[in-house]
């Protein structure tokens, strides 16, 4: 009876102690049978079963992280198809609308001024109410999160949501508001990446502790790529635009999520019926043979002088109206309360100016920008077509009968000041796509007068008549956007949207020359304008605005409250440390009066301390129970926050100690940071 009665509570126990001894998926199986409350317990528990087992063979294939960035780049791609899809119909509607207007003048000019200015209203309005952060680019926001400031509000479900469809909004608008959708899509972009690198972590077995800003850095490639297809360039805009220290580990999931990002855009637009085949997004037909002779050259490299210099008035006018509309009381008090109102009196104003049957014949304003674009790269000098004016795409700019270098002439002066009044507009919109096409233009009027010279004879040499204008636009294009970005991501993207390897060379020389022009007397460039606007916390946008902020010493803006235990430290000493602090990492003193710095103490480490002591009724000193860290890098009050900010970003640091010969005088975290980068705004 006793070997029968062992053997029982044998079993009794082996029953209790069963579930803890099994595997991860009959232990979830057993919780999810055992849960009367949950319906359908026994096909929740077979599919959670299933999804366990997949989970493991997908984790034997290769990191979760790596299936999250191929879902970020096929999730970005989606959502660039259907808002490409969207305003191509909304850009249809207003079309046909426009077209069957045709003989009534009138009418024409309300379907053609009203339409953008509501759809820019409702944009404004839109983001104005639900969530005010999704207005403007989204970049400069972007930047400043992956420089290690945190800022919740930018990647929240509402505020995707509402850039969405804003954009969406702003984008029907058409060539009137001439506004594009790279900005913004990357700040999507960046958004959707958040939350699948929330996702990867919870379905990682082993909670590793990741980069924050890695599928950050990921999801701004992948925005770029989905708009365009264009992968390389992608990730070179990523590394110039979005990282002041951009890390190698990056490169494979960059490159990787991007090829996949880009894959799935062309592939939708093949499916669709726009292309055949992947191809390039914008048709070319360059020559091959002899695509440019030696001599031009030089012509390339006065192509980026020129956009060189029309960038740096470009920039001094956009600098020019955000100081403008923080003074003016009028755009004050309009773009704080009357958003709406803004918007559709700009885009009223704008769509007036482009009206077809006024000053819009003169700048082709029925195209679309993709149409813009699209005519300009064309191959065949327009000089030499002005007799047959009925040969696309010569037709639209010659509309009113005058040249067509004529109408690029006034496109260009138009669009310049226009562009610039656009860009105040409080609305999701990016601002990439215009200055690229309007560099098209400049490059495309520079070939067109050197054909025109060629033409009358002024010069014998005939190779000059027989150039190539549309290379000058691709050049050109690259060139003006590079040095309106301060990149030269633009020269890859070039040659990706068009696939003419053939000109990499010049295209790279006129963007180099560019640059070299546009970022002379340490002009900061747009996206740098816009975050010394908008007052951003973000250091390397503030040395280019005043190059002596960062240079000041970090002893002089270190914070006054500083929290320190001594190493013999009691419990009451320790029970105030943590009740007045909330650092992670807390400093230790050798005594209050030396102030030499030992190293510092982890804050779970200082609650186990205190729950012994309040356990055990012991009054025990700190060194006797708590670990001591050294410090892995230390601070003089003589360094520069700009070295502050450099060791907290590579070494990935979350707290830095300033000491003076040993002495502990502050500390500097991220938050700490963030309080003086903001005070140094202030002042600019």
């Amino acid at each position: 009876q006793t070997i029968i009665d062992a053997l029982h509570e044998t079993v009794r126990q082996t029953a209790i102690w069963e579930p803890e001894n099994q595997s991860e998926t009959s232990h979830n199986k057993t919780l999810l049978f055992a849960d009367p409350m949950k319906p359908c317990r026994r096909t929740r528990a077979v599919v959670k079963e299933w999804l366990l087992k997949l989970r493991c063979c997908l984790g034997a294939v290769c990191g979760m992280e790596w299936y999250g960035y191929a879902a970020l780049g096929i999730l970005t791609a989606i959502l660039s198809f259907l808002m490409d899809l969207s305003v191509t119909k909304l850009l249809r509607a207003h079309r046909w609308l426009y077209m069957n207007l045709e003989g009534n003048t009138l009418l024409q000019f309300f379907c053609w001024t009203l339409y953008p200015a509501c759809l820019c209203a409702v944009a404004s309005s839109f983001s104005h109410n639900i969530c005010p952060f999704s207005t403007g680019s989204g970049i400069p926001e972007v930047r400043t999160m992956l420089a290690g400031i945190e800022m919740p509000h930018y990647l929240s479900l509402t505020n995707m949501f509402t850039k969405f469809l804003g954009l969406i909004c702003t984008l029907a608008a058409g060539s009137t508001v001439f506004l594009g959708k790279v900005g913004p899509f990357v700040h999507l972009s960046t958004m959707v990446g958040a939350y699948l690198s929330t996702l990867c972590s919870l379905m990682r077995e082993h909670k590793k502790e990741k980069a924050a800003g890695e599928m950050m850095v990921v999801a701004a490639a992948v925005g770029v790529a989905s708009c365009f297809g264009a992968p390389i360039s992608g990730v070179l805009f990523s590394v110039e635009v979005m990282c002041s220290h951009f890390s190698l580990r990056y490169y494979c999931p960059c490159f990787f999520s991007a090829a996949c990002g880009a894959l799935t855009f062309r592939l939708f637009s093949v499916w669709s019926g726009d292309g055949e085949t992947l191809q390039a997004l914008f048709k070319t037909n360059f020559p091959t043979a002899l695509p440019f002779y030696p001599l031009e050259i030089l012509l390339f490299a006065c192509l980026g002088l020129l956009c060189g210099a029309v960038s740096c008035c470009y920039l001094f006018c956009h600098r020019w109206i955000l100081r403008f509309t923080k003074t003016s009381g009028i755009f004050v008090m309009m773009l704080t309360t009357e958003k709406a109102l803004y918007s559709a009196t700009v885009a009223f104003l704008l769509a007036t100016l482009t009206f077809p049957h006024s000053a819009g014949q003169y700048m082709a304003s029925q195209h679309t920008m993709k149409q813009l674009l699209t005519t300009l790269l064309d191959s065949r000098p327009w000089s030499a077509q002005s007799h047959n004016a009925s040969v696309e795409p010569l037709l639209e700019w010659s509309s009113s009968g005058s040249p067509a270098y004529l109408s690029l002439a006034v496109f260009l002066l138009m669009k310049m000041w226009m562009l610039v009044l656009a860009c105040t507009l409080p609305l999701p919109a990016g601002y990439f796509m215009p200055v690229f096409i309007y560099g098209a233009a400049l490059g495309r009027l520079l070939a067109e007068g050197v054909a025109h010279v060629s033409s009358t004879g002024l010069t014998s040499d005939q190779q000059w008549a027989s150039l190539n204008p549309g290379g000058y636009a691709l050049a050109g294009a690259a060139a003006f956007s590079g040095a309106v970005t301060h990149t030269l991501s633009p020269v890859l993207l070039a040659i990706e949207l068009t696939g003419q390897f053939s000109h990499a060379v010049p295209i790279l020389l006129a963007t180099l020359t560019a640059n070299a022009v546009a970022r002379s007397g340490n002009r900061p460039s747009f996206y740098d304008a816009l975050s010394v606007s908008k007052s951003l916390p973000h250091l390397p946008s503030l040395m280019k605005a005043r190059p002596q902020l960062p240079s000041t010493p970090i002893g002089q803006v270190l914070g006054v409250n500083l929290v320190r235990l001594q190493k013999a430290a009691g419990p009451a000493e320790v029970q105030h440390a943590v009740n007045t602090s909330t650092d992670t990492e807390i400093p230790v003193v050798d005594s209050l009066e030396s102030q030499i710095l030992l190293g510092f103490v982890l804050r779970p480490h200082l609650l186990m301390f205190l729950r012994h002591s309040e356990a055990e009724s012991l009054d025990k000193r700190l060194d006797e129970v708590c670990c001591i860290h050294p410090t892995s890098a230390l601070l003089s009050p003589h360094n520069t926050i700009q070295e502050a900010h450099s060791i907290l970003s590579l070494v990935g640091a979350e707290t830095l100690f300033v000491a003076d010969r040993g002495r502990l005088v502050g500390l500097i975290t991220w938050p700490e940071m963030k309080r003086i980068i903001e005070d140094l705004a202030k002042e600019i």
